[in-house]
């Protein structure tokens, strides 16, 4: 049955929309639906040739995708949904020509030259979308010219979680672009928070991979060297000792490599630790490759390798661990690469990420990358810049976004009850999405934007010692009622103690460097600035408290727990 969830019935009315304002660029007319990998988009698919064909019975659709694995999964995923589809397959790697099926699923090698077999068609729908090269004169670029020159009113849909590329940028922008423009970007962090899609945990190994004098083309690195500098026998069994050790009660893991040989090695250590490990790869024939996914899939195979493969249109609910293994400066694999763990299955709880390769301190914390923030970190690295986005949670390792102070996990009340370890890939990325929504991610049919809280004055700030630390005392105002905060500080212990005393040093106005002694802050009280005013963003967990000075400035943000910190 095609049952949409709400975001998917909205990503299919921002498209109709899209194409009802017309006026785009003639050259450009298609249109770019951004959906995260295990949202569905097959479904949404599915529905988009039904409607079609419902809106006019004689329409002909077309369903483009570069390999014979995803026609025959996209096929088998529209007749599961829509059993009666008048649909047929055109792919030579099948050896299926059904030209001329009302909805035809075919390959792109298959159908470029073959416009004459295909025939006109009124809606190309083209899957794996960020796989179109920029240039006009491809295979898709010949394809679609051909089509559009038949049916000059010819609407086109792009599919994908991933609508940029290193070399090139945006898909919707420059010269030679197919699509004119994104009609709708599912949000990630929403998609998790609603249970759509699994939670990710991702850890700060004590392995990392270095590519320093590795060199670059075409704004990634060089295969060659990139596979030299990290396929090394004592730094490949040292990941794989960590990934054995993360993994043990963990059903399905997936290790992306820089290179065959890569993919051999780290294979040849995980059988070593006592594990199954099959490698895939381009060069591996179809028979095997299938193979090797049905014992992976089964849970025979523990672990897969992989190289050049997996990345896209690989469908294993079951992956609950990835290890990124191969450096890359491309955003865009890497969002494939981790969205490989995102789909939900029974009994997965949460799905790790152990990133070898820097990956998530280059590109940012994966349900933080939007359309807006890739094409932006691409265009940096393309560049020859680039920063960290994330850093490791102090409490526990797990990397987290640079503006978090620590995973939601670490900032949990010891005493209350037991909450699942990471539990709904934290709420500390909260402030990742909502600081830059401006209605980006949210189409119609969306969530509506969150009024902002109202500012309180604040009446009072003092510092006090205590038995056991520090007593923090706010006064505030709400209307014509007065209250009093009071936070213990205790700055000389460890974990979540002590970041939550440099957090209140730090939004207060005091400065980077916060005192390591309840001493010291006393000490240097003086460099704390009183509010004027406070403002409160309440969270599942926690209270977001922003403080304003009196000149207007932001001194910063910090999170209490009610009950707790009070």
């Amino acid at each position: 049955m095609l049952r949409l969830r709400d975001y998917q019935r909205a990503s299919l009315d921002a498209l109709s929309a899209a194409w009802g304002r017309g006026g785009g660029d003639a050259a450009a007319p298609g249109h770019l639906v951004v959906l995260p990998t295990g949202a569905g988009k097959a479904l949404v698919i599915a529905a988009l040739a039904r409607e079609t064909l419902a809106e006019n019975p004689r329409a002909r659709v077309a369903i483009v995708t570069h390999s014979r694995e995803l026609v025959a999964q996209n096929f088998a995923e529209l007749t599961r949904y829509w059993p009666e589809a008048p649909a047929g397959i055109f792919s030579a790697g099948l050896r299926r020509r059904e030209a001329g099926a009302q909805v035809l699923v075919c390959g792109i090698q298959s159908v470029a030259d073959r416009l004459d077999a295909v025939g006109p068609r009124d809606l190309v729908i083209v899957d794996e979308a960020h796989l179109i090269p920029r240039a006009a004169d491809t295979r898709y670029g010949r394809f679609l010219a051909g089509l559009r020159a038949a049916t000059p009113g010819l609407r086109v849909a792009g599919f994908t979680a991933t609508p940029y590329r290193l070399d090139s940028g945006r898909l919707d922008e420059g010269a030679g672009r197919l699509f004119s423009g994104i009609a709708y970007e599912a949000d990630t962090f929403d998609l998790i928070r609603r249970g759509f899609l699994a939670p990710l945990v991702s850890k700060a190994t004590l392995t990392q991979l270095d590519v320093s004098g590795v060199g670059r083309r075409g704004g990634d690195y060089i295969p060659g060297e990139l596979e030299a500098a990290v396929n090394r026998d004592g730094i490949t069994r040292a990941a794989v000792a960590e990934l054995v050790d993360y993994g043990r009660g963990r059903r399905a893991w997936l290790a992306f490599c820089a290179g065959l040989a890569h993919a051999d090695s780290v294979r040849d250590a995980v059988r070593a630790e006592g594990y199954a490990c099959e490698t895939v790869s381009g060069e591996t024939p179809r028979r095997e490759r299938d193979r090797i996914v049905a014992g992976f899939r089964a849970g025979r195979t523990r672990c897969l390798t992989s190289v050049g493969v997996l990345g896209t249109g690989f469908n294993v609910p079951e992956v609950d661990l990835v290890a990124l293994l191969r450096p890359t400066r491309s955003t865009g694999l890497y969002v494939q690469q981790v969205g490989r763990a995102l789909r939900c299955a029974p009994d997965k709880a949460d799905a790790l990420i152990l990133d070898y390769a820097g990956l998530v301190r280059m590109h940012g914390p994966v349900d933080a990358v939007t359309v807006r923030s890739a094409a932006e970190v691409q265009g940096q690295l393309r560049g020859g810049a680039g920063g960290l986005r994330a850093k490791p949670c102090p409490g526990c390792g797990a990397l987290i976004a640079l503006n978090a102070s620590t995973c939601e996990a670490c900032w949990t009340e010891p005493e209350a009850e037991a909450l699942p370890p990471h539990d709904a890939a934290a709420d500390d990325a909260l402030p990742i999405l909502s600081t830059d929504l401006g209605g980006h991610g949210i189409g119609p049919g969306g969530p509506a934007p969150v009024p902002e809280p109202a500012w309180h004055p604040v009446t009072g700030l003092s510092l006090q010692a205590a038995p056991d630390g520090l007593d923090l005392v706010i006064g505030w105002r709400d209307g014509a009622a007065e209250a009093d905060w009071h936070v213990r500080l205790r700055p000389e212990r460890s974990g979540y103690e002590r970041e939550k005393a440099v957090h209140w040093w730090r939004g207060l106005g005091g400065g980077r460097d916060a005192p390591m002694t309840a001493a010291g802050f006393l000490d240097r009280a003086a460099c704390l600035t009183r509010p004027a005013a406070i403002r409160i963003r309440p969270g599942r967990l926690s209270e977001q408290i922003e403080c304003r000075a009196p000149d207007g400035r932001i001194l910063g943000a910090v999170r209490r727990r009610p009950g707790y910190d009070a």
